[in-house]
């Protein structure tokens, strides 16, 4: 008989086992951010989850040590899913900086609106939850900073993660707020407001004065 090894990885009606592996963690992702919309992360539990995907308990600990992880697997794949579409935008919104921030900005809180269930998970629930959640909190918010930096900045002004990390988080408050009122004002007064903010990145730096 072969080793064991090798008989675990035979395909399974054709599926490789890493890409059924694969598969049922994608559907348990997917079926994190439905619970979590509906139900809140906190009032979820992992039968909960398995039972949405259509899985055993089995497989969600083939995937994930806890439900934390699986918290984090879940903002990431919303998260750089979104950042993927913003970064699109700004693409087809052409070379002009404006138009490219205005693009991002209205693409953003299009997705927000799309999916208010989700938007309120990862935007309120996921603060506090662990220090590792929070760290990838914040790593999301890093990547983005830099992605619209890229499409902002104009040549010649140098990189400033730490303006980059005030445009970011101060633009979430703008969409915690917008969210709390219940999407009011229109998306296109919202946006208008946030790309006054979101401009401050192309402005260069401050010189420094001497004091008398």
């Amino acid at each position: 008989m072969p080793p064991e090894s090798l008989q675990t990885a035979r395909p399974y009606r054709g599926v490789p086992q890493d890409e059924r592996r694969a598969q049922r963690r994608s559907q348990l992702i997917g079926a994190a951010v439905a619970v979590y919309g509906e139900r809140g992360y906190r009032h979820s539990t992992v039968k909960s989850v398995c039972e949405a995907a259509g899985l055993t308990e089995r497989y969600f600990y083939e995937s994930f040590a806890n439900s934390e992880e699986l918290l984090i697997a879940s903002f990431n794949a919303v998260t750089y899913s979104v950042l993927g579409e913003i970064t699109e935008a700004a693409r087809q919104a052409g070379r002009s900086r404006v138009m490219r921030a205005r693009a991002m900005l209205h693409t953003y809180f299009a997705a927000l609106q799309r999916e208010p269930r989700s938007a309120r998970v990862f935007l309120v629930e996921i603060r506090g939850v662990s220090r590792e959640v929070d760290k990838a909190f914040d790593a999301a918010l890093r990547a983005i900073g830099e992605q619209v930096g890229r499409f902002v900045v104009p040549p010649g002004v140098p990189a400033d993660p730490l303006l980059e990390a005030g445009i970011v988080g101060g633009v979430i408050h703008i969409a915690l707020r917008w969210i709390e009122d219940g999407y009011t004002p229109g998306i296109d007064v919202v946006t208008d407001s946030a790309l006054r903010l979101g401009m401050v990145l192309g402005r260069p730096p401050l010189r420094r004065t001497k004091a008398a």
